[in-house]
């Protein structure tokens, strides 16, 4: 395990920990419709911030809270969610995490996902693997959608004839079935470790993913770009999937026109 991954790990621990000591006290206000924000997140960022700068003060930080660091260019920076899953976390459902990711212009160095009310901490190095609380992670060897459970994310806020819903829909009746669990990182995660079999989503942040997609890649599965581009961080939108075969089957199916 690298110094990088070790310090992500810590970050996210130490984050997790944050959130734990503000569950049932927090207090909640709307950054948009239907996108909540709590002190809890800025708790939790306030200290993955300081483990990371305090060890590597010179790299930039993009942060969900404080989105002012540079995604731009070649240089080191830290990406991080302090809760992704907000939603779950105010109605004290499980299923949330804080994501940290080091990433080197366009390319994932390290990052770690820490689920506090699990105690698991999914982790991976850029051609190193991935691991799940220090043990080797690996994607199913699921190929074909009627076999495959399959998570979606939505917008925050969805409307009446989005697309969204209707990519849902084709999904679902063909995919063995689908969830939308409220957490991109967790859901990156959960494929990863063989729970779930793909994850496709349009609407999520850099921070949402960035540590999850290195996971998933490193735990042998297939991250591209929506389409089969390539997969970026400056356009987190993708389609993650076991095998290769699943990965095109999913493709295939959302690239088919909308229902008139």
């Amino acid at each position: 395990m690298t110094d990088f991954v070790r310090l992500c790990e810590q970050a996210a621990r130490a984050g997790g920990e944050v959130l734990q000591q503000w569950v049932g006290r927090i207090q909640v206000r709307e950054k948009g419709p239907s996108d909540l924000v709590t002190e809890a997140d800025l708790a939790s960022q306030e200290v993955v911030k300081k483990v990371l700068l305090g060890a590597y003060p010179d790299f930039d930080f993009v942060g969900e809270e404080d989105p002012t660091g540079h995604m731009a260019g070649d240089g080191f920076r830290w990406i991080v969610d302090p809760l992704d899953g907000t939603t779950n976390y105010v109605h004290q459902f499980p299923g949330y995490a804080v994501s940290v990711a080091l990433a080197e212009g366009e390319s994932m160095v390290a990052g770690a996902v820490f689920d506090p009310v699990a105690r698991e901490c999914y982790s991976a190095a850029a051609g190193q693997g991935a691991f799940l609380n220090g043990q080797p992670l690996a994607v199913s060897g699921v190929t074909d959608l009627s076999q495959a459970l399959v998570a979606a994310s939505f917008a925050a806020k969805v409307t009446a004839g989005s697309p969204m819903i209707d990519e849902f829909v084709r999904v679902l009746l063909l995919a063995q079935s689908v969830r939308r669990l409220g957490s991109a990182a967790l859901n990156l995660c959960h494929v990863a470790a063989g729970r779930l079999d793909a994850y496709w989503a349009r609407e999520t942040k850099v921070w949402d993913v960035a540590a999850g997609a290195l996971i998933v890649r490193e735990a042998g599965g297939t991250i591209t770009g929506l389409g089969g581009r390539p997969f970026r961080l400056s356009d987190p939108r993708f389609v993650a999937a076991a095998t290769p075969q699943l990965h095109r089957q999913l493709c295939d199916v959302l690239d088919q026109p909308a229902a008139i």
